[in-house]
């Protein structure tokens, strides 16, 4: 029973890193439309969205600690941890850069466009490596039964 726990959280953690990343993912068409105050006026709706990163990588370490330890799906919860991590070096690698370039997008360089691109495109492949990450974990614990 205790396992089952442990999977249950696991599968709450990945499904609650996939809330925001899900916004930005369906978000994205309108926003890609936006001239450049408006665009800047709607990031600044994020102020405080990186606390919620502490689900990612929650989500990530119960995932590989699952694997780690033998749970009866461990190659599940081993590609979930992998694929968290991925959408984690995938927001370092692209969007935080974006973040860093425009002081979290409250100043506006002439490359706003091509950032704003950046950003965008980055945090859609982080939504779907975070959904084949949530996918895995169902599987994992629908295949504990």
């Amino acid at each position: 029973m205790r396992g089952l726990y442990w999977q249950g959280l696991a599968l709450v953690l990945t499904a609650l890193a996939l809330v925001p990343a899900g916004a930005h993912l369906f978000e994205m068409a309108h926003k890609l439309g936006l001239g450049r105050e408006a665009y800047f006026i709607a990031q600044g709706l994020y102020n405080g969205w990186a606390l919620l990163g502490t689900f990612m990588i929650a989500a990530m370490i119960l995932n590989a600690w699952l694997a780690w330890r033998g749970a009866s799906s461990r190659a599940w919860h081993g590609a979930a941890a992998l694929l968290l991590a991925a959408a984690l070096a995938n927001f370092f690698a692209f969007t935080y850069p974006a973040n860093q370039a425009t002081r979290n997008w409250t100043s506006q360089p002439e490359n706003w466009e091509l950032l704003r691109r950046q950003w965008e495109y980055s945090h859609a492949v982080g939504a779907v490596l975070v959904f084949a990450a949530l996918c895995a974990v169902v599987v994992a614990v629908l295949k504990r039964g």
